[in-house]
């Protein structure tokens, strides 16, 4: 095949590797290959040249065209370099006559070369290297052949830097998408590798009975050295304590940096909790030696939470868990752990839950109040009614006053849905007193400490009682606190009950007999109801020195003038012992359950004979 032709399908060849991710030593390897083919020479190798370090891509069409190679690069001297420094083709046709670079001269004509032809490697001002084609016999190249070699040299060079900039883009495409997964400070993984790596230990975990833990450690006070020292030195600690939890890891364990001083540990293989718990001891020690830092020794300490995955949890959310851990770990003090169990996590997730969902639950109807009667101990007559705050969750249920109370008060929700229920017990009496036998009958609302102190307190009470739909006489609605009302702002809380005793309504003193010092509130409370706490009543028939305490509590209210109500009565024998010490007024399961306002309304609209509201069933004896 004439040259030309052969040019031709070289070039068509190499023309196509444009369109190919080949990478570039591939295609200097062809290209010396085929270039030995179609010229006269017995020989031919490429060198890709970068200024200042060594040549990163050699080829060579054999042993002795490698060893040529090599040798320029080793002397700092020959025709590849004169060609990529000059940028103009080197011709030496006999190498016995050449003086420009004696010593690689002296060498290679003991390798048997005779003459050697050098085409520079470049594309506009853009230089890459030299392809050097050698012959073991001197003589000059035709014109026709010397064409056709820069030709070759000049489109390679071309097809290299696509090649080259291929490879760079691939490169830097790599280090960013390394970047993207790992902490830049220390390495290791970031929180998205993490949660992949986690997930697939995950599903591995499927397969096996043993389950994954995941160790949460965050440095206590790491703040203080950042701002004492300055975030070199924090580096510094943050860097120091990596190196040291990697010493910690087994080979199938993953360690990762979230953010900041957070660390996390993944461990494989968790035979029972024990086993996770010492690798949490053996965290603490380590972190809490001495760091030798720039700045000096640094002594530092972590928390740390323990969540030991359960089957089908995902990796976000046992990653939640031993975050929430930490936490736990971290309100007991410094250099602690706590593990943290499904179960626990869910009760927590469900807390949460509920303190989101109490701000709508008002709006949604799922507020409701439910109301006990309190009796008359003599003649058991009712007196009035306790209203007393349900929840109906559309998820989880009923939930208990003892469980949303507090959740109300820490979201700053419990003025709102106090002055709810005010409002609902005063609108519920209001309409019961259209019935001349409930004229009298009076409504208990429960007020939080919070709610009492709140500014504004007075004026909404005084406001609901003027109300259109809630109008109430003050002396028919009590407020019933608890002393722990006193334990906090004990001057704001006098001064609020000061100012409703003044408007006519009346206080009662719940819960009475649990807090710490319960006779000294009773002296500074100004208490028209004193409500005797069911655990005493509970415990009235287990012996006389509860019996002798509930008589005490009943003498000295009535010597003080204060009203006593009996908590929790749910027996015949309770109920005639608070009878036999003249003990006012009880309520309890012994009488009525909580009922809601509907029920109330007809037990008020039938009056016994006397025009006077009772029970209609009682658990103990006939109540005549």
């Amino acid at each position: 095949m004439p040259q030309k032709e052969q040019l031709s399908d070289v070039l068509s060849e190499f023309a196509r590797t444009m369109v190919t991710d080949f990478p570039i030593q591939r295609i200097l390897d062809r290209l010396v290959e085929r270039i030995v083919e179609i010229l006269p020479i017995t020989g031919a190798g490429v060198t890709l040249i970068t200024p200042g370090a060594d040549p990163r891509y050699v080829a060579a069409s054999d042993e002795s065209a490698l060893q040529f190679e090599k040798l320029q690069t080793e002397l700092g001297e020959g025709p590849c370099l004169l060609a990529y420094n000059s940028g103009e083709a080197v011709s030496v046709a006999d190498l016995c006559e050449e003086g420009r670079f004696p010593t690689f001269a002296s060498r290679a004509l003991d390798a048997g070369l005779r003459a050697v032809f050098t085409f520079p490697l470049r594309s506009g001002t853009d230089r890459l290297g030299a392809l050097d084609l050698y012959r073991d016999q001197p003589g000059p190249l035709g014109e026709e052949t010397t064409t056709a070699a820069q030709t070759l040299a000049d489109v390679a060079a071309a097809y290299l830097l696509n090649a080259q900039a291929r490879a760079e883009l691939s490169e830097t495409s790599a280090r960013s998408h390394y970047s993207s997964l790992h902490d830049a400070l220390t390495g290791l993984p970031n929180r998205v590798l993490l949660l992949e790596l986690l997930e697939f230990t995950l599903l591995r975990a499927i397969r096996s009975e043993r389950l994954p833990a995941i160790l949460f450690a965050d440095l206590d006070q790491f703040k203080a050295v950042n701002d004492t020292y300055g975030h070199r030195v924090g580096d510094e600690l943050l860097t120091a304590v990596a190196e040291r939890l990697g010493d910690l890891l087994r080979p199938s364990d993953v360690l990762g940096r979230l953010s900041g001083d957070e660390f996390v540990m993944v461990c494989e293989d968790i035979d029972h909790p024990p086993q996770v718990v010492a690798i949490a001891e053996r965290i603490s020690s380590a972190l809490g030696a001495p760091y030798n830092l720039s700045c000096g020794p640094v002594v530092m300490s972590a928390s740390v939470g323990i969540a030991i995955a359960d089957h089908g949890e995902s990796a976000e959310d046992v990653l939640h868990r031993a975050d929430m851990a930490m936490y736990q770990a971290k309100s007991k003090g410094r250099g602690r752990h706590h593990i943290i169990d499904v179960h626990e996590q869910k009760e927590s997730d469900r807390r949460t839950a509920l303190k989101f969902d109490l701000r709508t639950a008002v709006e949604n109807q799922e507020l409701h109040v439910d109301y006990q009667p309190i009796v008359n101990t003599t003649d058991r007559h009712i007196i009035g009614f306790e209203a007393l705050l349900r929840w109906t969750h559309p998820t989880y249920g009923p939930i208990s006053p003892s469980v949303f109370i507090p959740l109300a008060e820490e979201g700053g929700l419990i003025g709102a849905i106090g002055a709810w229920v005010l409002s609902q017990a005063c609108e519920d009496r209001r309409r019961w007193s259209d019935v001349d036998s409930a004229v009298s009958l009076g409504v208990s609302v429960n007020i939080s400490p919070f709610q009492l102190v709140e500014s504004g307190f007075v004026e909404s009470v005084i406001a609901i009682l003027g109300g259109s739909n809630t109008g109430t006489e003050p002396a028919l609605l009590t407020l019933e606190v608890t002393e722990s009302v006193l334990l906090h702002d004990s001057a704001r809380a006098l001064l609020v009950l000061g100012e409703l005793k003044q408007i006519g309504v009346n206080l009662s003193l719940d819960d009475f007999g649990t807090g710490y010092s319960s006779l000294n509130y009773l002296d500074r409370f100004p208490a028209d109801i004193l409500k005797i706490d069911q655990t005493f009543i509970e415990r009235l028939e287990q012996g006389q020195s509860s019996q002798a305490i509930v008589a005490s509590i009943v003498s000295l209210s009535r010597t003080l003038g204060i009203k006593v109500v009996a908590e929790g009565v749910e027996t015949l024998e309770q109920h005639e012992f608070l009878s036999e010490i003249d003990c006012d007024a009880c309520q309890g399961f012994y009488f009525s359950q909580p009922m809601p306002s509907h029920e109330i309304g007809i037990l008020i609209d039938r009056p016994d004979a006397n025009g006077a509201v009772r029970l209609p069933v009682y658990a103990g004896s006939d109540p005549a």
